[in-house]
């Protein structure tokens, strides 16, 4: 599904990522975990398009993506939910729907995509007329999550999901990652709250420092002294 090979990248003479590469195959949920700083957030974004790469490659079902604008990425199956959600908080839960069938291939099946959504997060089918910005943060990331499925993404990239919200709503985000994998989609997942994404997620690389220093099974990683000691404080 995405194949992401030997990647350097960074903002303009600093390099945030070295030689980075990993795998998430059709179906699959990989998370990738690390301290603040690691290049988490920078990975996703050459991922998307976002910034570019400057040595490596990153093929999305086998077709490069390493030059394409980040609209041409999602035109070609890849949806990304950014950190902090970037809503378009003037807007109604319906609009932001909108926003993410802008593309012209999209808006023929905008009813469709939005049942499908709807179908899934009932409670946005309720919240359909409300402004975003009045939401709840648990509330604003599920529909940051449903507008990029409005593309029929075939993977999901989630930049910290539960980032900023209550230790009650971090469970239902969760959930929510459940309910995507249970509609077959690949997912990648930046995320802080490691004890909660490994259990998950099928699989996990840590990087620190731009640079990945392992991976593993999400039961490998959870079983791990080093990775309980680094990261979940035991």
């Amino acid at each position: 599904m995405l194949n992401v090979k030997n990647v350097n990248a960074g903002y303009g003479k600093f390099q945030a990522l070295f030689d980075v590469s990993l795998e998430v195959a059709a179906g699959e949920a990989v998370a990738v975990i690390g301290p603040n700083g690691a290049g988490k957030s920078t990975l996703m974004r050459v991922i998307s398009g976002m910034i570019p790469a400057m040595t490596g490659t990153i093929e999305l079902e086998g077709r490069s993506v390493l030059d394409a604008p980040p609209h041409e990425i999602v035109g070609m199956g890849l949806a990304h939910v950014p950190e902090h959600r970037r809503l378009f908080h003037g807007l109604t839960v319906d609009e932001n729907l909108r926003m993410g069938c802008f593309k012209p291939q999209f808006r023929a099946r905008f009813e469709e995509r939005r049942e499908f959504v709807y179908e899934l997060f009932p409670r946005m089918m309720e919240r359909r007329d409300q402004v975003a910005g009045t939401m709840s943060g648990g509330e604003q990331e599920m529909c940051a999550i449903a507008r990029a499925l409005m593309s029929d993404p075939r993977i999901l990239l989630m930049d910290e999901p539960s980032a900023g919200l209550a230790p009650v709503i971090v469970h239902q985000v969760f959930d929510l990652v459940e309910q995507v994998r249970s509609k077959g989609l690949s997912v990648l997942i930046v995320e802080q709250n490691v004890n909660q994404v490994l259990r998950v997620v099928d699989r996990a690389y840590i990087l620190e420092s731009g640079s990945l220093h392992s991976e593993g099974t999400a039961e490998e990683l959870l079983q791990s002294k080093e990775i309980q000691k680094s990261f979940m404080g035991m």
